[in-house]
């Protein structure tokens, strides 16, 4: 069976992803004190995944680009 061309990783995650695998989630369960040793990995409750968004900074214009 092939691997889908958005769930393979070339350099690192290069966008944010909506969704976790279940390893992903019970690492976040836990995190969040929400997961205990006995519990069952099928059914797991949402986590909600939060996507990070960077502003682009302004670029300053010099006293001197302005002169030319």
């Amino acid at each position: 069976m092939t691997i889908d061309k958005s769930l393979k990783i070339k350099k690192g995650v290069s966008r944010s992803r909506n969704v976790l695998t279940r390893v992903e989630r019970i690492e976040k369960l836990q995190a969040q004190d929400r997961w205990a040793d006995g519990n069952s990995p099928f059914n797991l409750p949402k986590i909600r995944v939060y996507k990070v968004v960077l502003k682009k900074k302004k670029k300053v214009k010099d006293a001197e680009g302005d002169k030319k």
